[in-house]
């Protein structure tokens, strides 16, 4: 039997032979979906830190959540005003992701008026390095994301041009565009900036700026109006574009993405914007079937006080392919040398998983199919090495080849 043959001797007899892995932290889970048998384990029921394979519990989360994704509330009061609300949906204007059709629904009235929420959340995750408030994948949370809370920056002739506009000061001794720490002032160097160079930078977010670019971009009247409007007839404006979202979650490890999946799941369960809601929730809803408590602190992996178990993530997996087709899932999923985040991975057939990468952590979860078109839900998750990420990914791919033959 498979499982005997890969017993956690014999794992361990391996790992010492892929020189990549051997002074690692390693945690391998391998399950049989046909068979729903655990069929390799080793440090499976250990903690480790996920990183980006944080993302699967947020994909779970919202496709349990949520049919379709709405993008926003509105309610109409005549021919010229209507009224909306944020669902915490973050593809407005998204410099990579933007939903056509969220955008064009704004033209359907002259006057917006923009009511916003009563809580909001922390503009960074708990545990996150605050000296990456300046990186696109640090960008800040809010409850209704504009442009991805980002600016998307080119520099002709010496002089920065932004998208959406902010003010820049010409600063020698930073490396190329940078924001102030405290306020939306960007600084920039020509002399290190490459006119062929596009560069992303978070901005600060506010309701007051929400409403100002957006009626700048939309070239009409948007009102920030700070009642409930709890009188108005609301609905949700669903605009079918759940796969580019989701797209940007799992091929592209989306930061922002995956942090308003969360807030939108905190809001549409009860009615807040706050991600230690959207947890506790899951948390709750999940604990007949995890195998190990869950140490969750954000949707995206940012921060290293997320923790869990190689069995845990693979229990995940397995609820997502109960929950979704493998067709939607495969599709949904990076696929390996071929997509998104395993374009990295060039030797891997027949793979379709989530890498997760922090600073000495590396971590490769999701689904192979074998030559029989059987389907296997696995977890490696390498922690504390020293040696470049590179050298790690290619011990990751030499120890799944190997279980793949084992399991044939």
């Amino acid at each position: 039997m498979f499982s005997q043959q890969l017993s956690e001797r014999k794992l361990g007899r391996q790992l010492k032979k892929i020189p990549q892995l051997a002074n690692a932290f390693v945690g391998i889970s391998v399950l049989s979906l046909e068979k729903h048998k655990i069929v390799a384990a080793y440090n499976a029921s250990n903690y480790f830190t996920p990183a980006s394979n944080t993302k699967l519990l947020t994909f779970l989360g919202a496709v349990q959540t949520f049919s379709k994704l709405p993008a926003l509330e509105y309610a109409i009061e005549n021919d010229s005003i209507a009224h909306f609300k944020s669902t915490g949906y973050p593809l407005l204007f998204h410099p990579f992701y933007p939903d056509t059709v969220l955008q064009n629904s704004f033209q359907n009235q002259q006057t917006w008026i923009y009511h916003p929420a009563k809580t909001a959340p922390n503009l960074l995750g708990s545990g996150w390095s605050w000296d990456d408030y300046s990186y696109y994948y640090a960008a800040p949370s809010s409850v209704f994301p504009i442009y991805g809370n980002t600016v998307q920056g080119v520099i002709k002739e010496n002089s920065p041009q932004f998208i959406p506009s902010f003010p820049a000061s010409l600063d020698t001794t930073v490396t190329n565009l940078q924001r102030s720490l405290s306020e939306n002032t960007f600084l920039y160097n020509p002399q290190n900036w490459s006119s062929e160079d596009t560069l992303y930078r978070p901005f600060l977010p506010n309701d007051p700026l929400f409403v100002k670019l957006l009626g700048k971009a939309l070239d009409k009247k948007v009102i920030l109006d700070t009642t409930t409007g709890d009188s108005f007839p609301w609905q949700k404006l669903i605009t079918e574009q759940d796969p580019l979202l989701y797209k940007g979650l799992l091929h592209d490890s989306d930061n922002g993405i995956a942090e308003a999946l969360l807030l939108m799941i905190a809001h549409e369960k009860v009615g807040v914007f706050r991600p230690e809601v959207a947890i506790d929730s899951l948390k709750e809803l999940w604990k007949y079937w995890l195998p190990d408590p869950l140490e969750w602190v954000d949707g995206s992996g940012v921060s290293r006080y997320n923790m869990f178990t190689p069995r845990t993530l693979v229990a995940v997996l397995q609820q997502l392919k109960q929950k979704l087709s493998w067709e939607v899932l495969s599709a949904y999923m990076p696929q390996g040398g071929a997509t998104g985040t395993l374009k990295a991975y060039p030797d891997l057939v027949n793979v379709y998983a989530k890498t997760g990468t922090l600073r000495h952590n590396h971590n490769l979860s999701g689904y192979w199919v074998n030559a029989k078109g059987k389907h296997y839900a696995f977890s490696i998750l390498v922690n504390h090495f020293t040696t470049p990420t590179a050298e790690v990914r290619q011990g990751i791919s030499e120890l799944l080849l190997w279980m793949q033959r084992k399991a044939k």
